[in-house]
């Protein structure tokens, strides 16, 4: 039996390292924090020792790994790049979401496995090559300017550069193209979760929070450019203003 051209049996292996990959997330989200290395036997018995199983990431990794499979099948290099990637940006949410750091060694990790699959892209092809490391600059560019614009606007920091660090390795996985369309999809999910946010504040009289964490909306929006083509995305935008009278 086939889906999408793609064996049956293809999405029962990638489910499973899914599953696998959800367990990996929470290992992450364990040690990078801690600033602890993973690969030693007292750490990981010290993490054994309080780790439960994280059924909500391990489904969450399977949705994303069939859907990762369904997009671009078995025989792109696509397909074990952002499964690979997968656990790595789902751990940054998490301890952003939670601590509003994103950890050094993880942004490094993100970087060093976007170097390696640049590396293999671009044997086959220089001008992908070109693109993500336009995609790097572009993405540390970006997020550069907005820190210190924001700093002498407001007199404060208005982002970390933990995000800034980040856009710029994942300017390895989308290129120049993909990573402006993360970075103004970021800015938009960011501005309905605020506007949001502050009406239920409002509403219930609530403190308004100050600071809100920007690694999970670059996260969202990475995945959106990962399922979404780009050509869509290009003109989504002009579909949505013109109130749908502009076609895709």
């Amino acid at each position: 039996m086939y889906i999408n051209d793609v064996n049956i049996i293809a999405y029962v292996i990638v489910a499973i390292l899914g599953a696998v990959s959800g367990e990996i997330t929470d290992v992450l989200n364990y040690f990078f924090p801690k600033h602890k290395k993973i690969f030693s036997r007292k750490n990981f018995k010290e993490y054994m020792s309080t780790a439960t199983p994280k059924y909500l990431l391990m489904v969450i990794h399977i949705f994303i790994y069939i859907g990762i499979l369904l997009r671009y099948g078995t025989s792109s290099v696509n397909t074990i790049k952002y499964m690979v990637l997968t656990p790595l940006i789902i751990s940054a949410f998490c301890i952003d979401y939670k601590r509003q750091i994103i950890p050094n060694r993880l942004t490094l990790t993100i970087f060093e496995v976007g170097l390696i699959f640049m590396f293999i892209q671009g044997i086959s092809n220089i001008n992908i090559v070109i693109s993500m490391l336009q995609g790097l600059v572009t993405g540390s560019v970006i997020f550069i300017v907005i820190t210190l614009v924001g700093g002498i606007i407001f007199g404060k920091e208005t982002m970390g550069f933990g995000d800034v660090k980040m856009m710029g390795a994942l300017g390895l996985y989308f290129g120049f193209q993909g990573i402006i369309a993360v970075a103004i999809i970021a800015f938009l999910v960011a501005a309905v979760y605020s506007i949001g946010l502050l009406i239920i504040q409002k509403i219930r009289k609530e403190e308004l929070i100050e600071y809100i964490a920007f690694g999970p909306f670059i996260v969202i929006a990475a995945f959106i450019v990962v399922f979404v083509p780009l050509e869509i995305l290009m003109v989504l935008p002009f579909v949505i203003f013109s109130f749908g009278k502009y076609k895709l």
